[in-house]
């Protein structure tokens, strides 16, 4: 243990509250690092709902079982390691290019207990060249956080258990807001704080970034004063674990960060009050199921809900309480206000199973904010180029009735892959569409086999078949599927001349296989 008592990381309250404060001029901890931080506290926040919200806690840690329409990880910023529902290895230095990503950076792709945290850290001391001295441009903070991040990496397993045992111990109220089972994503808060940290110089990304997890992270009860809780056990963590590195500097700079991070997301909270519900209400009032593994899930929210075509929620299953997972939207907003989900069972999938296999006409589920920017560009003429996988087509269909929706007769090329012709679960479906749209093209892609449409019907994978069409350089790219799918369909589409700027997608990192 340290041998003196980390500096206090207190609850900073709301801009507005912050607004209506006197000046703080109160002492400061050791080591100057209390200085950093506002001394409002957040526990008088008006209208701040969610005490009683049965969600996945403060941090919106995941359960096992990770899964989702399109191989969707768990949601929330904790949960997906900094990004909403899996990050891929090695964990990007810097943010991603905001076309190339519909949403922030998540969690691990499949981590084990340690990968999140090691694949962090190791970025960090990649793109520090596992020096002190950082890149050029970067703050004095920085350069001391990566510093820390270098000395934890070998012992990330340690750091990560030490962390969960202070928080749970210190505060055993927080345990009851976390699932049952936290062996499987257990690193995934901690993959978030560090990917944040890592960030904290570029002002305009971490607060688009972090206003999101912060809206979204509403529906798990999270208070204001569940951040300072977490920031000290990080910081008492980190000092057990980083003896040489860690000293009254670092803890400041670490102190500052943080304080950064959680008040982004507090304010981002506090204003989403106003504005939204914490969470909707949502009776199933249809379950077809097209395939043993799939089914399509209708419901009715009990209010307005808002949503663009190409986007996602977060879904929680009576079953399964503060368990939560990532669902696209199958359809473009309607005007009877119905809500569509192609959900497959995945092993081990707690809510997939659950939709799949439990639920009925009559049940209620709970939904979260809409996210995600996979939507149509409608200032444009450019042609759209759409690759759905499994049951990422769920998505591509939306966005084929948003476009039909405007009236336009853009060309919109479509590609639906599948592993064999009876993963084709919506193809009537989407040949219907073609039928009835001219500018349609829909061409069935199967992996193992031929394709069952009537034409365009092709074997191989996604991004090969692309290729083989075109060319697609004055069209806009959509990507929907697991990870693979993803990763490769970007470099084939780049490889054919589209500009990465005009190529959409769910961030890689919140995807993880659902064996699609």
């Amino acid at each position: 243990m340290p041998s003196r008592p980390v500096s206090s990381v207190r609850p900073v309250g709301t801009a507005a509250e912050r607004e209506r404060a006197p000046e703080h001029t109160g002492d400061h901890g050791p080591g100057g690092a209390s200085d950093q931080i506002p001394g409002r506290g957040g526990e008088n926040v008006p209208g701040r709902g969610g005490e009683n919200v049965p969600g996945r806690g403060p941090v919106g840690m995941p359960g096992p079982g990770d899964e989702g329409i399109r191989g969707r990880a768990a949601e929330g910023a904790w949960d997906g390691g900094m990004a909403g529902a899996g990050a891929l290895s090695p964990l990007p230095p810097a943010h991603p290019p905001a076309s190339t990503s519909a949403s922030a950076p998540t969690s691990a792709f499949a981590p084990d207990s340690t990968s999140a945290f090691a694949t962090a850290s190791g970025s960090a001391q990649a793109s520090a060249t596992a020096s002190s001295s950082g890149r050029p441009g970067d703050s004095a903070d920085v350069v001391i956080i990566r510093r820390t991040l270098d000395e934890v990496e070998p012992v990330a397993d340690k750091v990560t258990s030490y962390f969960y045992a202070l928080l749970f111990v210190r505060h055993p109220d927080l345990r009851a807001l976390f699932p049952a089972a936290m062996d499987t994503q257990r690193d995934r808060l901690f993959k978030a704080l560090l990917t944040s940290v890592q960030n904290v110089d570029d002002t305009a990304y971490l607060t688009e970034y972090l206003s999101h997890l912060g809206r979204g992270h509403r529906k798990y009860g999270t208070l204001p004063e569940h951040y300072p809780a977490v920031g000290e056990c990080l910081i008492t963590a980190l000092a057990r674990y980083a003896p040489t590195t860690w000293g009254p500097e670092s803890e400041a700079a670490w102190v500052r960060a943080y304080t950064k991070i959680s008040q982004i997301m507090i304010d981002a909270a506090a204003e989403d009050e106003l504005v939204a519900p914490a969470w909707w209400q949502a009776e199933v009032v249809s379950h077809e199921l097209r395939t043993p593994d799939i089914a399509v899930v209708t419901v009715r929210p009990d209010q307005p809900y808002p949503f663009l075509a190409g986007q996602y929620t977060s879904v929680e299953t009576p079953w399964w309480p503060r368990v939560w997972r990532h669902y696209s939207f199958a359809a473009a907003p309607r005007s009877d206000g119905l809500l569509s989900f192609h959900v497959k069972a995945v092993p081990a999938g707690w809510v997939s199973n659950a939709m799949v296999h439990r639920a009925r006409p009559g049940d209620v589920i709970r939904l979260g904010p809409p996210s995600g920017s996979m939507t149509v560009d409608h200032t444009t003429d450019n042609g759209l180029l759409c690759l759905g996988g499994g049951t990422g087509i769920a998505p591509i269909k939306a966005l084929i009735e948003d476009v039909a929706e405007r009236g336009y007769r853009r060309p919109m090329e479509v590609f639906y892959g599948a592993r064999s012709d009876h993963d084709l679960y919506d193809l009537d479906t989407m040949l219907r569409l073609e039928q009835s749209h001219p500018w349609l093209s829909v061409r069935t892609v199967v992996a193992l086999g031929r394709g069952g449409g009537p034409r365009n019907s092709l074997s191989g994978q996604l991004p090969d078949a692309v290729r083989q069409y075109g060319p697609w350089w004055e069209y806009d790219a959509y990507l929907s599927g697991p990870p693979g799918m993803i990763r490769n369909g970007v470099d084939a589409l780049v490889g054919v001349g589209i500009p990465s700027d005009r190529i959409r997608h769910d961030s890689v990192e919140e995807l993880v296989a659902a064996g699609d």
